[in-house]
């Protein structure tokens, strides 16, 4: 009989293994082979346990995705359920099954009212793939098939595929031949870095009329879509100013440009908003999700469209030359189906926004206001961002904010809360079930690892 996996070797075993085997995430293999991994092998709601015992609180939701935290059997359960009376089947051959079906019915009934289909996806990187080719078959449809070209944000990230990282504007992804014809890019609106004397409000003005100069370089007839993240996740959890999103779509609205927005982060409550979008106050043509939408509990993503694209592309289009194996799994959408129900019917996502996000900013700017390494606190419901300073007047950044933010990350480690480290700024984002008691264990292992880090930075 087959029994559940259980972790038997030592750790030092599971080490050389992994090293022989793998090659990590962003990371220099060499050197995380020299050190060693950790082997996190038990989650229990917001906290993990590495192969020694040590417990964390897992500050990030794993990569942004376990809103419901950790360990929570209804959605075992709906997978193994699920497994026993369809274990898979394909959305080719013209057959469906109820599964998918039943959540693209949750799915649309959470959604604003101007969406109505979608393309099931296994990631955010595909999602983002699959938008590509989705946007410029619309707009043939369209009769306009000149325009191609997507233009996305310096520092904004939408994935690791081809197609996904040539979006993105990270360039040491670029240079590693994340680059396809036909993608552009304008500047991120991080007002802190880049904002120099110009107010937030103008800054946010100023950075959105750079989509009109580009879309007016390259001509309208050219220009397919404009994507962004309604806020920058893995680019440092950086906010745009207010004055931003409405420029932005009315500049897409008024060149025929269509405005999508990668939601696989911002999706599903992290904000105290179902999207993203929503609480920032515009309307997207698509979305990309992913990521929350399972609690990462198994793979799934999608690319969710407006009624004016896909009515287009269902009655005009004829065939669509796409389709991926699992696109639709039933054992994912038998996940998302109890994930998304819990989230709406615990009132999770009511809680973030009512209760544990207000409770949580408020905590952020209470205990890191005044403290000398800090100079900015973005964030809005469970997610936030501590921006490091050398000079906190002036808004100068330190030389080696990256150096010091990596040490943060790693004092955060030995204090046992992970947090995230991205261009001298401390990301949080902790799952959408987080207590109050919980979110004051965070900020106050946070604030450890953090005056640690301004004592290396001489700065207490």
């Amino acid at each position: 009989m087959n029994v559940p996996f259980e972790p038997t070797r030592q750790t030092l075993d599971y080490q050389k293994s992994d090293a022989a085997h793998h090659i990590h995430a962003f990371l220099d293999q060499k050197a995380l082979n020299a050190e060693g991994p950790r082997v996190i092998v038990r989650g229990e709601g917001l906290y993990l346990w590495d192969s020694e015992g040590k417990r964390y609180l897992d500050g990030m939701s794993g990569l942004w995705c376990t809103q419901l935290g950790y360990g929570r059997h209804d959605l075992t359960h709906a997978a193994a359920t699920q497994m026993d009376r369809l274990a898979y089947y394909n959305m080719f051959f013209h057959t469906t099954h109820p599964a998918v079906i039943e959540l693209s019915e949750l799915l649309f009934s959470l959604l604003p009212g101007h969406y109505s289909h979608v393309i099931y996806t296994n990631s955010g990187s595909e999602a983002n793939e699959v938008l590509i080719r989705t946007v410029r078959r619309f707009w043939q449809v369209m009769g306009k098939p000149h325009k191609k070209v997507m233009i996305g944000r310096w520092n904004g990230y939408h994935g690791s595929t081809l197609a996904a990282s040539a979006l993105g504007g990270m360039k040491f992804m670029h240079e590693m031949g994340g680059l396809i014809p036909d993608v552009a890019h304008i500047d991120e609106p991080y007002w802190y870095a880049q904002g120099g004397d110009l107010t937030p409000a103008e800054f946010g003005h100023r950075c959105a009329l750079q989509l009109e100069e580009k879309i007016l370089e390259l001509g309208a007839e050219n220009v397919a879509g404009f994507i962004a993240e309604p806020f920058q996740g893995a680019g440092g959890m950086i906010f745009p100013p207010e004055s931003y999103w409405p420029q932005i779509q009315r500049i897409c609205r008024q060149y025929d440009v269509l405005l999508c927005a990668d939601e696989v982060i911002g999706g599903f409550g992290r904000t105290g908003e179902w999207f993203a979008h929503q609480h920032f106050g515009f309307e997207p043509d698509t979305l990309s999700i992913a990521k929350g939408l399972t609690s990462g509990y198994i793979p799934m993503g999608g690319l969710v469209l407006s009624k004016r694209m896909a009515d287009a592309l269902v009655e005009q289009g004829g065939v669509f030359a796409h389709g991926l194996t699992y696109s639709g799994h039933p054992v994912a959408a038998a996940v998302a189906i109890a994930n998304l129900k819990a989230l709406r019917d615990e009132g999770i996502v009511r809680q973030v926004k009512e209760d544990t996000g207000p409770y949580f900013q408020q905590v952020l700017r209470e205990v890191f206001g005044n403290h000398p390494l800090i100079g900015e606190i973005q964030g809005t419901g469970l997610l936030a961002a501590l921006q490091f300073a050398e000079d906190k007047a002036t808004r100068k950044r330190f030389a080696n904010e990256n150096d010091l933010a990596w040490q943060c990350r790693t004092f955060g480690f030995e204090e046992g809360v992970i947090i995230r480290s991205t261009l001298g700024r401390m990301i949080m984002a902790p799952a959408l079930v987080a207590t109050r008691a919980e979110l004051d264990e965070l900020v106050d292992k946070t604030r450890i690892a953090v005056d640690r880090t301004a004592r290396l930075a001489n700065r207490l």
